[in-house]
């Protein structure tokens, strides 16, 4: 019997096969939303789709883009932002 707390949808369900041949469920949080653009609220590309925990053993060029505003702003939104500083 399950703890009440992973019966809710909240967890999702993973069938995992155990070194003794049965199987058994594990329950593990979901994968958060993907980070939106500051401006137009695309979804951010380059960005992985993972929790706190995982993205702390991450190395830093492998969070987020390296290029400017990377994380923050789509490419599009950026390189517009970039152009209207250097005509400013």
């Amino acid at each position: 019997m399950p703890q009440p707390k992973f019966k809710s949808r909240t967890y999702r369900r993973i069938s995992t096969k155990l070194p003794g041949g049965n199987s058994k469920i594990h329950y593990e949080k979901r994968k958060p939303e993907l980070p939106k653009c500051a401006n137009c609220k695309k979804e951010l590309k380059g960005i992985p789709k993972l929790r706190d925990y995982k993205m702390r053993r991450l190395g830093i060029s492998k969070k987020r883009p390296e290029r400017a505003f990377g994380g923050y702003l789509c490419s599009e939104c950026s390189r517009q932002t970039i152009k209207k500083e250097a005509r400013a």
